[in-house]
C-alpha cells in the first residue's frame, strides 16, 4: 500500500514507518523538522509541514495514498489542544484529495471501563482521567472529529505506552478495552495500527489494544 504517516517523529510514528517499509509498503512521513527523522529506505519519502494548521499544505503529503496513520497527541498537558485542530487539518486533506482510510492513536481513557476490571484497576483510571484531563479533553475532540467526517476511520486506544520491541501478541477489544489492560509497547501499537488499515471490520470502530 501507499500510506502517509504523521507524527512521524514520536515513538509511534517511527515504528509505524520502519514495520511500514519492513512489510514492503509505500511510506511518506510527515515531519516538522527532518533532522529528527532517522529512519531510512528506498520505499520512503520524507514530507516537510512547517505547520499541521492548513489542509491546503498537507494535500501533497496525502495525494494518491490509500490511506493516512497518525501517532498525533498530546503526551503532556502542557501539550493538550494539539489533537483536535491537527486531526481537522488532516481530515480536510484527505477529503479534498478523496483519500478515505485513516488510522489514529488515541488513548484507553476515553473507552469505557470493563466490567470485570479489577478494584485497583477502576481507581488507578479514575486518578489517570483527572490528572491528565486536558490530554483526555483533546483527544475527545479529536476522536470527535473523525465522527463527524466522511472518513473510514479507526481509533486505536492503549493504556501506558512503554518502551519495547515489537511482539505482535496483545489483545483487541472493539469498541472496549481489555480487562487489566495496563501498558503496551509502542512498537506493538504500530503493528496494531498497521494490522488494522485494512481490516474493513475496524471502519468506525474505536478499538482498545493492550498486553
Amino acid at each position: 500500500m501507499k500510506l502517509t504517516v504523521f507524527g512521524a517523529t514520536g515513538g509511534i510514528g517511527q515504528e509505524i514507518v520502519r514495520q511500514g517499509l519492513a512489510a514492503g509498503h509505500q511510506v511518506t512521513a510527515v515531519v516538522r523538522d527532518p533532522a529528527r527523522f532517522t529512519v531510512t529506505g528506498d520505499e520512503l519519502e520524507v514530507f516537510t509541514a512547517a505547520t499541521f494548521d492548513d489542509p491546503q499544505t498537507l494535500r501533497p503529503a496525502v495525494k494518491g495514498r490509500d490511506a493516512v496513520l497518525s501517532g498525533i497527541g498530546p503526551s503532556s498537558r502542557k501539550l493538550a489542544g494539539i489533537a483536535g485542530p491537527v486531526a481537522r487539518s488532516i481530515l480536510g486533506a484527505m477529503d479534498a484529495e478523496g483519500v478515505r482510510r485513516v488510522v489514529v492513536v488515541s488513548a484507553a481513557p476515553l473507552g469505557p471501563v470493563p466490567r470485570d476490571e479489577p478494584l485497583a484497576g477502576k481507581l488507578a483510571l479514575g486518578v489517570v482521567k483527572i490528572v491528565l484531563k486536558p490530554v483526555y479533553d483533546d483527544l475527545a475532540r479529536m476522536e470527535a472529529e473523525l465522527a463527524r467526517s466522511g472518513a473510514d476511520w479507526t481509533s486505536v486506544r492503549p493504556p501506558q505506552l512503554v518502551d519495547a520491541p515489537v511482539t505482535g501478541v496483545y489483545r483487541t477489544v472493539v469498541d472496549g478495552n481489555p480487562r487489566a489492560g495496563r501498558r503496551i509497547g509502542r512498537a506493538d501499537v504500530a503493528h496494531a495500527m498497521l494490522a488494522m488499515v485494512d481490516d474493513p471490520a475496524m471502519v468506525k470502530r474505536a478499538v482498545g489494544v493492550a498486553y
